[in-house]
């Protein structure tokens, strides 16, 4: 099926050197459809995707492309909607891409996955999410539970205290996010005072805020984006952030912005760090801005989409040739380069990685410790599937 030009924005740099950028410009592209949010509420993720896919895409077409072939990528916007999602997902991979790469949410990502499997299409996800997902033709690039969940916790419950408020938006994430939590909350001998979803139409949030500040925890576990982080200015500015300690799962340097100076040393775990020393990191940093703009933020969403590029072009040398069962068998085991370190997908798909504990000062995130690679725990194995 043709698509039509008004849905999706094509991305082909065919740059590069004299001989090797010539001969790839001159052949077939490799298409890669990038399904992510620009609208519908979480668009910010989306473009922070996006700069990542926009700056690999260059360098492997800079490099002389893949197998001699500029790389081509489609994005098309799901609109932050499990059924948008869908319909993008069913229109890129009957334009003939090799692979796709998104979504952002995990309702998202679970309305896309059973168009992956049937059409036996590489889905490559890039976004922190829950796990429990095993299939041949899904790789994820970014953190499960025990990577960063499983690592703030006992962070904070040594450096914070054990006495804990779970607040999140009612939505697939939190829920499944907090389930876990729970038992570890247990076996780290902590108490769980309160537990509250949000609706997402809340506007002021001061009857939350009071709930919370009554049952007296030391540490607020938070998994409220989007339309609750107005919650944490709220809260700043109702004096409950001076004895709660705010644990924040998924911050991202992108989300920053929203709160305005408020919620000072809130703790995070993330996979990279704008801030970082690493000599890696701060190149990177810098191609980013040197190409989007010298203000633009660079979270570890960029980092990690950025990864999934990088590693179909591993996949497609290491295969060489571009066919989708090839490219799936060649992922599982790869190890590519990263701007923090060596990334390793493993036998279930799953990547390893270096993760960092960090924590809100100013307007960035800055590294607290480095805890070196994590390995994935996802709750489900390729075994027999």
């Amino acid at each position: 099926m043709k698509l039509p030009v008004a849905h999706f924005v094509t991305f082909a740099l065919l740059l590069g050197s004299a001989a090797s950028g010539s001969a790839a410009a001159a052949a077939d592209p490799i298409r890669v459809g990038a399904v992510l949010p620009f609208s519908g509420g979480v668009e910010l993720y989306g473009q922070q995707a996006k700069l990542g896919l926009d700056l690999a895409a260059k360098e492997i077409n800079a490099a002389g492309g893949i197998l001699g072939r500029p790389l081509e990528v489609i994005y098309v916007d799901d609109k932050t909607r499990p059924a948008s999602a869908e319909s993008a997902m069913r229109s890129v991979i009957e334009s003939g891409v090799v692979a796709v790469v998104g979504p952002v949410t995990s309702a998202n990502f679970n309305a896309v996955t059973p168009l992956a499997e049937s059409t036996k299409t590489p889905l490559l996800y890039a976004t922190n999410f829950e796990g429990g997902k095993c299939s041949r033709y899904v790789f994820s690039f970014s953190t499960v539970p025990n990577q960063d969940l499983g690592q703030l916790l006992p962070y904070v419950n040594e450096a914070v205290g054990n006495t804990y408020f779970l607040l999140g938006a009612d939505r697939v994430w939190p829920h499944q996010m907090f389930d876990i939590a729970k038992p570890l909350i247990a076996k780290l001998g902590g108490t769980i005072v309160g537990t509250q979803y949000t609706l997402g139409t809340e506007t002021d949030f001061t009857p939350l805020i009071k709930q919370v500040a009554a049952a007296k925890p030391k540490v607020l576990l938070f998994a409220l984006k989007g339309d609750g982080m107005d919650f944490i200015r709220q809260a700043d500015d109702q004096g409950l952030l001076k004895d709660t300690t705010v644990a924040f799962l998924g911050l991202s340097e992108i989300d920053l912005g929203i709160f305005k100076g408020k919620g000072q040393s809130m703790i995070t775990v993330v996979p990279s760090l704008a801030t970082s020393d690493a000599p890696e990191m701060k190149a990177f940093v810098a191609k980013v801005r040197a190409a989007a703009g010298n203000d633009v933020l660079v979270s570890n969403y960029v980092m990690t989409h950025y990864n999934t590029l990088i590693a179909l072009k591993a996949a497609i040398e290491k295969a060489g040739k571009v066919d989708r069962e090839a490219i799936v068998d060649a992922l599982a085991g790869i190890t590519i380069p990263s701007p923090t370190g060596p990334v390793t997908i493993d036998a279930n798909h799953y990547a390893t990685m270096n993760m960092f504990i960090a924590k809100t000062q100013g307007t960035e995130l800055v590294p607290v410790r480095g805890l070196g690679a994590i390995a994935p725990q996802p709750g489900c194995t390729m075994a027999g599937r």
